[in-house]
């Protein structure tokens, strides 16, 4: 019912500027992110655009981190070297045949998951390419000179390094902070800053879930919701894990318009850490509720294989992109182990 939900949206609005001036009626030809071939009568306001130009993989984006160009100082400080460019001229197939004007760093929405350890000092080189001015303000404890707000870098080539030490400990969201800020976000200028503890943490499947939404008719209300921006996408293509192998999600709420967000899983309960600055989960639970650019890190395991959910539970988020599955497999392997050491 869902899946028939999303395409019927998506054959009907095919939206990429919101000040273009003719609309076409005539039929139609497109290719999803799926492959699938889609053919409308529908109105499609810039008929230039009916291939997606972002090449995106939520999958891979899941679990892909950006540890930088490694070297070290004399001292021994490990430092981490990044160069991130920011792009506003990119069209994303958000959904089967809806395209959507997308603001990117390093060509992605969201950018890349940039990762470091407590106390590394971080060079990240920006570029910016647009043809707007822009900036990246992370979140997290630095100088004034590098918050990303007072400094914005020109168009066409302006370039800038923050530089600082990274802290504290936790997952945290990175964003451009031009005004008007909304129109920067929701065009999907922001992507996830991880920060490890020195002494680290429990090894764990690990992987990034950042919740986003797009205003594809520009009302400033979403039409569509996502964790990792492709609607229904974890749905459609479950996240496979094992048995009694612990998980970690780092959750990011990056949607806009909607004062509150939320991420509730079936069948299980979660070890939650706010901020994910604490080492000691602060609830026991199977779902958070977040404002914008709240996060967190979720820890858990599975006992029993199958399919299970997870998704907002404000229905109006799911039904409209927000909900995903876990493909639990039985991991023979552990079971043996178990079995070995009478556990």
């Amino acid at each position: 019912m869902i899946l028939l939900l999303s395409v019927t949206i998506g054959v009907s609005v095919i939206v990429v500027f919101p000040n273009s001036s003719e609309a076409q009626s005539e039929l139609k030809t497109f290719v999803t992110h799926s492959g699938e071939i889609i053919r409308t009568t529908g109105e499609i306001i810039d008929p230039l655009y009916t291939v997606s130009t972002v090449e995106f993989d939520p999958m891979e984006y899941l679990r892909e981190f950006n540890y930088g160009k490694v070297s070290k100082l004399s001292d021994g400080t490990t430092v981490r070297e990044y160069t991130i460019i920011a792009e506003d001229d990119k069209v994303m197939e958000v959904s089967p045949g809806v395209f959507y004007n997308v603001w990117t760093y390093n060509g992605t929405v969201p950018g890349p998951t940039i990762r470091a350890t407590e106390g590394d000092l971080l060079k990240i080189n920006f570029i910016n390419n647009g043809s707007k001015e822009h900036t990246i303000h992370f979140h997290g404890i630095h100088p004034a000179g590098m918050d990303g707000v007072f400094e914005a870098i020109g168009p066409g080539g302006g370039k800038f390094v923050y530089e600082f030490e990274a802290g504290p400990v936790g997952v945290h969201p990175y964003h451009c902070h031009v005004m008007p800020l909304e129109e920067h976000i929701i065009h999907g200028l922001y992507g996830v800053f991880i920060v490890d503890p020195k002494e680290g943490r429990e090894l764990a499947d690990e992987m990034v879930m950042v919740l986003n939404g797009f205003d594809t008719d520009f009302d400033t209300e979403n039409n569509f919701y996502a964790a990792n921006t492709i609607p229904f996408y974890y749905q459609h293509h479950p996240i496979q894990i094992n048995t009694n192998e612990l998980i970690r999600v780092y959750v990011v709420n990056m949607v806009e318009f909607d004062p509150i967000n939320n991420f509730h899983l079936h069948g299980n309960l979660y070890n939650y850490y706010p901020t994910g600055t604490d080492l000691v989960p602060s609830f026991y639970t199977d779902m958070i509720t977040l404002s914008q650019t709240e996060r967190g890190i979720m820890e858990f395991e599975y006992t029993y294989p199958g399919k299970y959910l997870f998704h907002a539970h404000k229905v109006e988020f799911s039904e409209k992109g927000w909900v995903g599955i876990f493909l639990v497999n039985d991991n023979v392997e552990s079971d043996e182990s178990d079995d070995e050491y009478g556990r």
